[in-house]
């Protein structure tokens, strides 16, 4: 079954107008890249159902100072809840289920200050995701969200998912504006 978007234009007065409305990850993407060659405003792809926004194109420069992260969840109720305290965190997050959603928003490079990649999937699954991620962005970090004895070895952070408690600080000392605050990329915790 296919989940319908919204495609919105952001005015200058900081209103929304609804531009299109379409089913499909895929269709979205093209109608905001569409969307993003007739206008200079941002513009935005949100689900119907949750509003969450899955892609965004033309960010004004104001708006880029905001941290944007990218998550990769692979199930439902996991990715609400980390985009809804990512958010909270003042994060822009773009939230996506799976690697297939993942690899049809990021064909088309956008900038990101960090992926995360949710812990629910085999991790043959995961260990694909996180190398295609370093070979499409090969400058963005990547935290993987990991289920007890398993790591994504290629992943520059890895954490056992217990709660947010131990992966949230993570985000918060690679998402700091001095990347001379950053400790080694190679960091793991385990999360007691």
């Amino acid at each position: 079954m296919y989940r319908a978007y919204g495609i919105f234009e952001v005015m200058p007065d900081g209103s929304s107008v609804k531009r299109a409305a379409v089913t499909g990850l895929e269709f979205a993407k093209l109608s905001l890249e569409e969307l993003s060659k007739r206008t200079s405003n941002e513009c935005f792809a949100a689900d119907r159902n949750t509003h969450q926004v899955v892609a965004q194109m033309n960010m004004p420069l104001a708006g880029r100072s905001i941290k944007r992260i990218f998550q990769i969840a692979y199930d439902e109720e996991s990715r609400l809840q980390r985009a809804e305290l990512l958010l909270g965190c003042g994060y822009g997050v773009i939230s996506v289920l799976g690697n297939e959603a993942a690899k049809v928003l990021l064909s088309s490079i956008q900038h990101y200050d960090l992926f995360i990649v949710g812990h629910a999937a085999p991790e043959e699954t995961r260990r694909e995701m996180v190398g295609w991620l370093k070979v499409k962005y090969p400058e963005v970090e990547i935290l993987a969200l990991n289920p007890p004895h398993q790591q994504v070895l290629r992943a520059d952070y890895n954490v056992r998912l217990n709660g947010p408690e131990n992966w949230l600080p993570i985000v918060a000392q690679l998402l700091v504006d001095s990347p001379d605050s950053l400790g080694s990329s190679n960091a793991s915790t385990s999360g007691a």
